[in-house]
């Protein structure tokens, strides 16, 4: 069975798997990071998203063979790290402004949410409804008032 390296959570992994199986399915079943969830499996919902090189990316979509050994693959088991705390500053902002109902979608949410962030950055200004609106995460339970108002506290303490 073929080999797949590259990097989960800031360590450098090693999996067997073929080469045709989404990423998604690595990531969860052989590797037992259960943060991503399972929702379409077509890159709709984005309940996986996750981060590969700091962008957001969504798992089920990708084959494993698609990622290198240079690729660094972030979940929201790793973000953390990602900023030295216990939790994220969009975590924090998740939590204080109680967006949670199920919560199957929050870790894609929140993945989403800060790669946006870093996004507009990058581009020179702060996060704007323009830019949150470009998140197209799925949540059933329709939270969405408080995720964009959790995205734009968390855009501030990031």
């Amino acid at each position: 069975m073929p080999e797949h390296t590259f990097k989960l959570n800031g360590k450098q992994i090693t999996v067997e798997a073929e080469d045709d199986v989404r990423l998604l399915w690595v990531i969860r079943d052989l590797l037992g990071v259960t943060g991503p969830k399972y929702g379409c499996g077509i890159n709709v919902c984005k309940a996986c998203t996750c981060h590969i090189n700091g962008k957001a990316f969504n798992p089920c979509s990708v084959q494993v063979k698609d990622v290198g050994p240079s690729d660094e693959i972030t979940t929201i088991e790793g973000l953390p790290d990602t900023v030295g705390q216990e939790l994220h500053p969009m975590q924090e902002a998740w939590l204080d402004h109680d967006v949670v109902q199920c919560g199957y979608c929050q870790p894609g949410q929140i993945m989403a949410a800060v790669a946006k962030v870093k996004q507009a950055r990058a581009e020179g200004h702060e996060i704007t409804d323009a830019d949150i609106e470009e998140i197209r995460n799925v949540c059933r339970c329709g939270t969405y008032f408080r995720i964009r108002e959790a995205i734009k506290d968390g855009s501030t303490r990031m």
